[in-house]
C-alpha cells in the first residue's frame, strides 16, 4: 500500500487532510517529472497510477465519487475525508 493512499485512509481532521492534499501534490509533481522524461511509456496512463493529466480531466473524474454507488449511501454532511475522497478520485478514476 501506497504512503499517499495510507494518508487518505487516515484524513479525520483539518490537518490529515491538509497533509494528504500536499502529498497528493507532490505525487503529482513528481509523476509530471516521470512523464516527461519517459513520455512513451505513460501514453497510455500516467505514472504513479494518474489517470488524469490535467485540470479539467482531474475536475470531471473527481465529480464521479459524487455518482449514486448502489452499495454506500450518499453522504448527508460533508467531512474532510468526503472531500480527501473526491480529490483522489481525481486521480484514479479515468
Amino acid at each position: 500500500m501506497s504512503q499517499l493512499y495510507d494518508l487518505l485512509e487516515n484524513v479525520n481532521d483539518r490537518d490529515t487532510f491538509l497533509a494528504f492534499v500536499r502529498a497528493l501534490a507532490d505525487e503529482r509533481e513528481a509523476a509530471q517529472q516521470l512523464e516527461r522524461d519517459e513520455p512513451t511509456r505513460y501514453m497510455l496512463g500516467g505514472a504513479h497510477d494518474w489517470q488524469n493529466g490535467d485540470i479539467s480531466s482531474y475536475l470531471y473524474a473527481a465529480c464521479e465519487y459524487f455518482n449514486d454507488r448502489p452499495l454506500s449511501p450518499p453522504e448527508t454532511e460533508p467531512s474532510w475525508r468526503m472531500f480527501a475522497d473526491f480529490l483522489w478520485c481525481g486521480k484514479i478514476i479515468e
